[in-house]
This record gives C-alpha cells, sequence and structure tokens, in this order.
C-alpha cells in the first residue's frame, strides 16, 4: 500500500492535484498528519467531499476491519497539513458526533457511492473526519 500511495502523492504533487487512474476527475486531497507515538509525518491521498467551507474524509480503509493509521494519528495530533490542488494549508480534524457522522455519510456515500460498499465490507463504523481550515 505505501508504493501505491507514494505513486499517487507523486503524480498529485507533479500535476497540480491532478492524478489519473481510478482516482481521474475525482476529488483528491493529500493529508499530512503527525503519527501519534512518533510525531513524524505522515502523507495520505483521501477521497474527499466539500461541505460548505469544510472538507470530509473518510476512514474507510477500502472496508478494512481495522481504521487507517492515518485516523488514530488525526485522534491523538488533530492538527494537519492539507493539500488541495496547488493550495497547502493547515487545518483542524474533527470527528462529528453520531448524529452528524451520519448525515454528512450519506452526502458522502451519494456523492461516491463506492464508500457505502467499503461499509458493507467491515463490522465497524466507518469513521467520518472534518477537516477545518
Amino acid at each position: 500500500m505505501s508504493d501505491w500511495n507514494t505513486a499517487i502523492i507523486e503524480e498529485f504533487r507533479a500535476n497540480g492535484g491532478k492524478v489519473g487512474g481510478q482516482f481521474a476527475g475525482g476529488n483528491l486531497l493529500l493529508l499530512t498528519t503527525r503519527g501519534a507515538r512518533t510525531g513524524n509525518p505522515h502523507t495520505t491521498p483521501l477521497a474527499y467531499l466539500a461541505d460548505g467551507d469544510r472538507l470530509v474524509v473518510t476512514a474507510s480503509a477500502a472496508g478494512a476491519p481495522r481504521n487507517p493509521a492515518w485516523f488514530h494519528n488525526v485522534r491523538a495530533n488533530p492538527t494537519v497539513e492539507v493539500e488541495l490542488g496547488t493550495d497547502t494549508f493547515k487545518a483542524v480534524a474533527s470527528i462529528p458526533d453520531r448524529e452528524e457522522r451520519d448525515g454528512l455519510w450519506e452526502k458522502v456515500t451519494s456523492a461516491m457511492p463506492g464508500f457505502a460498499d467499503y461499509q458493507k465490507q467491515t463490522d465497524r463504523v466507518i469513521p467520518v473526519v472534518v477537516l477545518t481550515r
């Protein structure tokens, strides 16, 4: 997975936020978190949904049984860096309460139905994370 993410990150940065393959034409951002234990930076490409001034991402891990490492990192260190196109900015990652999460999840799955498939593959409730500048 790391090599796969590295290739997407390099393509994203080389092309002003545009990538090909399965993400071509989609909304993609790069999220840099700080390791919960180490404090080291970790960058992850994620699909996102704009919700007003906020960006919404999901900790889907493609329907894996466990949350992705980046989710654990934002819980420990909510100040993150976001790369959106050619813009890079600091943001605060927050985890909405269940009611807000469910409403945002509905918006995400309406715009990107593949996330509903990920939910069917796991017993965990896939977390939603809100990124605010």
